[in-house]
């Protein structure tokens, strides 16, 4: 065995622990992201189920809150003039 050989031994032997430690860290990473979409794929269910109660399309959605927008001013307007009158 050559000096060499023997002096690239330890540096191959970190880039090896290296390279081990960066897909450990990938699997861990990856775990969690698909327990985080797996969690925000039932928020975003439960969200949907909770507007279709309300009767509400999820799809609608945009315009169901302008419509609700609407109603609030106009019942404000009609509260500040019956409180004028």
């Amino acid at each position: 065995m050559s000096i060499a050989s023997v002096q690239k031994q330890p540096d191959t032997t970190a880039r090896l622990n290296n390279i081990k430690a960066m897909i450990e860290k990938g699997k861990t990473e990856k775990a969690k992201a698909e327990a985080n979409l797996e969690s925000f794929t039932k928020q975003r269910n439960d969200v949907i189920a909770e507007l279709k109660a309300l009767g509400v399309d999820p799809e609608n959605l945009d315009t169901e809150i302008a419509k609700l927008a609407r109603e609030e001013e106009e019942a404000l307007a009609r509260a500040e003039e019956l409180l004028r009158g």
